[in-house]
Formats: C-alpha cells, sequence, structure tokens
C-alpha cells in the first residue's frame, strides 16, 4: 500500500519547548495528562501557548519511524510546490517514457502527425506541400494540391500577392530551377531578333492598370521578353539544324526527307520567313514573338517575386502548355476561338444561336482572351486566382471559363439589340463565379469535343 501525497510531503519542525515540557516529554497516565494540560492552559508563555501538545509530539514521532521504514523502499517523491509559486507544472502525461517499445509508438505517431495532421489550417497545408515537398506519393500529393487550389484557394491580400503563389504555380508548370546566372547571360546577349516588336508592344501592357504599373516596370517586362525570345530563338535555330546534321551525307538529303525537311526548303529557293523574325513566322514553325505575349507574361511577372522566377515559369508555360499560342501563325489560338462557338452552342444553345444570328462568332470577341487567358479582362487579382485553377488542371479549360463569361453575361446580351457593343470589353472578372460555372459545364462537354480541347494549343 503506498503512502499517501500529504502524509510524504515534508513535516514543519516543532517549535522551541521550556524544560517542564522536556522533562514531562512522556506521560504515563491520565492523571499526568490532566496536569499537563491543565499547566498548558494557565502558563502565561505565548510560545507554551502556540506549540503542539505532547500528543501531538507523540504522534507525529511515532509517524516519523513508521514512514522511515517505507522511505527506505520507495523512491524519493520532490516536495509539493508551496502555495506562493503559481506557475503550471509539467503534466506527467506528456512525460518522455523510458520504454523502447513505447517510445517507437510514440515516434510512429508523431511521424503520422506530420504526415497528416488532424484538422490542419488549409493554409499551412499549402505552405508545407510547397517547402518540404511531397511525403509520400507524389501523384497523390499533386492531387491534394490541386484540390486544395480549387476548394480552398491561395491566400492572398486585396492586392492579389500571395507569397506562394508562383512556387505553387511553378510546380503545377513542372518548371525546372534554374540558376539566375543563366538567366542573366541572355540578358548579356543584349537585343534579340524580335526586340523591337518587343519594345512597340511594352509601354501598352496593362496601362490603365494601377497595381501592374506600381509593382512590374517596363523595363522589366522588356528584359524577360527580350530572354525568352533569345532562349525560342536559339531552339528554333537548333531546330532547323537537326536535319542537315542528320542528311550530311547528301547534299539535297534523301528523296523521302526533301519535301519534310525545313532546311532543304531552305536550300531550294528562298524562305517565305527569316528564322530571326519572330512575330510574322508562318505555318507551324516556332516563333519568337507574337503580340499579345506582352499581356500573357505580365502576370508571372506580377506575381514573381524576382525575374529569374516569372522567366522559368513564362518559358515552361509557351512552350509546353501553349505553343500554339505563340507560333507566327497563332493556329492554337485560332483553333481555340473556334471551340468557344462549339463549347457555347453544347453548354448554352439559346445563347449561341443568337449570337451566331448577329454574325457575332467568336474571333469578333473572344481573340484576346484566348490568347492571354482572360489576362486582359481587370481585376488582375481575380486573373491570378483564375490562373490558379487554370494551371491546376489544365489551360486549355479557359476555353470554358470564357464561355462562363458569356454565360455570366446571359441576360443582357439576349436583351439587347447590338451585343458587339457589350462584347467589345468583356465585364471585371468573377474568378469563384466563373470557376463554378466552368467545372459545372465540364460535365455537358463530350469526349471528343474535349479531347480536341486538351490538344488545340499544341
Amino acid at each position: 500500500m503506498t503512502n499517501s501525497p500529504i502524509k510524504q510531503a515534508p513535516h514543519l519542525a516543532p517549535s522551541t519547548t521550556t524544560a517542564t515540557e522536556h522533562q514531562l516529554r512522556s506521560p504515563k497516565s491520565n492523571r499526568g495528562l490532566r496536569k499537563l494540560q491543565s499547566a498548558h492552559q494557565l502558563s502565561s508563555n505565548y510560545a507554551a501557548l502556540n506549540a503542539p501538545s505532547l500528543i501531538s509530539q507523540q504522534r507525529q514521532h511515532q509517524q516519523r519511524n513508521a514512514s522511515s521504514t517505507h522511505n527506505n523502499l520507495a523512491p524519493q517523491i520532490p516536495p509539493l510546490p508551496t502555495p506562493s509559486s503559481h506557475h503550471r507544472t509539467r503534466s506527467n502525461s506528456d512525460a518522455v517514457v523510458p520504454n523502447a517499445s513505447s517510445s517507437a509508438i510514440a515516434a510512429k505517431r508523431v511521424a503520422a502527425s506530420k504526415k497528416n495532421p488532424p484538422n490542419q489550417n488549409p493554409r499551412e497545408e499549402l505552405e508545407g506541400l510547397v517547402r518540404q515537398g511531397p511525403q509520400g506519393d507524389v501523384p497523390a500529393e499533386l492531387s491534394r494540391l490541386r484540390h486544395l487550389v480549387l476548394c480552398e484557394g491561395l491566400y492572398a491580400d486585396s492586392d492579389g500577392m500571395s507569397q506562394i503563389r508562383i512556387y505553387i504555380w511553378l510546380i503545377l508548370l513542372n518548371a525546372p530551377a534554374i540558376s539566375t546566372d543563366s538567366y542573366l547571360d541572355l540578358i548579356r546577349r543584349g537585343a534579340s531578333p524580335a526586340y523591337s516588336k518587343i519594345r512597340n508592344d511594352t509601354f501598352r501592357t496593362l496601362a490603365t492598370n494601377p497595381l501592374f504599373k506600381r509593382r512590374v516596370s517596363e523595363a522589366s517586362l522588356i528584359r524577360l521578353l527580350n530572354a525568352v525570345a533569345w532562349k525560342l530563338h536559339d531552339a528554333k535555330i537548333e531546330k532547323l539544324a537537326e536535319p542537315l546534321m542528320v542528311n550530311a551525307a547528301n547534299e539535297r538529303g534523301s528523296p523521302e526527307l526533301q519535301h519534310a525537311s525545313p532546311v532543304v526548303k531552305h536550300a531550294q529557293g528562298p524562305p517565305t520567313t527569316t528564322a530571326t523574325d519572330g512575330s510574322e513566322a508562318g505555318g507551324t514553325e516556332p516563333g519568337i514573338y507574337v503580340q499579345g505575349m506582352n499581356v500573357l507574361c505580365a502576370p508571372f511577372l506580377y506575381a514573381a517575386r524576382s525575374e529569374a522566377e516569372a522567366f522559368v515559369a513564362f518559358h515552361g508555360f509557351v512552350t509546353k502548355e501553349c505553343p500554339g499560342y505563340v507560333r507566327g501563325a497563332m493556329d492554337g489560338v485560332h483553333k481555340g476561338l473556334a471551340l468557344v462557338d462549339k463549347c457555347l452552342a453544347i453548354v448554352d444553345p439559346k445563347l449561341s444561336s443568337y449570337l451566331q444570328s448577329k454574325h457575332m462568332k467568336a474571333e469578333l470577341y473572344a481573340f484576346a482572351s484566348v490568347l492571354t487567358l482572360c489576362a486582359c479582362t481587370p481585376p488582375l487579382p481575380e486573373v491570378l486566382q483564375l490562373w490558379d485553377f487554370l494551371f491546376a488542371y489544365g489551360p486549355h479549360l479557359n476555353i470554358l471559363c470564357i464561355c462562363a463569361q458569356l454565360v455570366i453575361m446571359r441576360e443582357t446580351l439576349l436583351t439587347s439589340q447590338s451585343p458587339t457593343k457589350l462584347l467589345r470589353s468583356f465585364p471585371p472578372l468573377q474568378a469563384k463565379l466563373i470557376v463554378e460555372i466552368t467545372v459545372s459545364n465540364l460535365r455537358k462537354i463530350p469526349a471528343d469535343i474535349y479531347d480536341e480541347l486538351v490538344h488545340h494549343a499544341e
């Protein structure tokens, strides 16, 4: 049987007693006890009146003797805290257990809580995915990241600025990391072949948007577009040189490749376009700059924390996600415009028929929205929020986002005798509502049309 904490607590030492009390410390009869009691009552000594009685002293002595035998067997317990201390002592519930198996179980629980903490704030979970990376299955973690972007969104201030947005974009775009020196090397090369066309466009980029003008300078926009133009120019030269290296044994190449090789076509006659002419390159040949790339580049610079980050994201986007948009002929943009008409006829046949009756095809009002992924429509914070969704689930869904904007304007368009004036500029973006309508309309799109959506910008 264990001793109670009160019994094991240290006792106060008895106060000093008189000589008479020392002589009568061990009473042997009831008569002696009564005399001793009377002596205490009649004594005028203040100390004697406040001292414990001999019976109490005897009981304390017996308790000390009895507890000393238990203290030799039981471990020492620290004394209870004094009433003057107000701090909370550590609870035994989180004390370290020396048992090895218990420690291993506790370590597994801690690891599990770090991997999937209960009731974790979505903002903290997004930041953890960015800082720590995937903790297990990468596809599952990416799926979780996309779900968080769709359902919770990225935390941003009133200007649309977020600390992690550019890193989320880089992850979703699978953009490789590069050193800043690589970007600076492209800057040091000077003006690219498309430099004059870039300068003609940059001063007009989101000219009426004070948020963009306050954060991004025209010089930054020129440097980034010029660096991307050099990168695309180098890739174009390498692509044109590949057939020449393969068919080096024959001046004209093999007969079956003479009509397919761009190098042979260039050797047989004057080319219709030069390798350095960016925005006027025709056919399926890659260009290095087309009008509108300045607006498409603007949100990357606004969201990024450095030009190098914006360069990596923008270059990866135009080369992997929508290379058809930046070719000289802009064939990807024209395919997208045709898909706007097709998808609108599916999701809202009445509105589509009305616009067709007014000879309002998508190529007349949606060209800029397709090319720039709606970046041409203010406000800029809503553009960034819409791009979070597009990068998470695919930029091809921008076609359905344009249809969603038309659905939002449905009543106004149907009652207007001149919808052309209304569609000259779309109303301000409402990213959350557009995403909701897009996800709802996505179920109506047939598989073959959706396949066209996925591949139209290649």
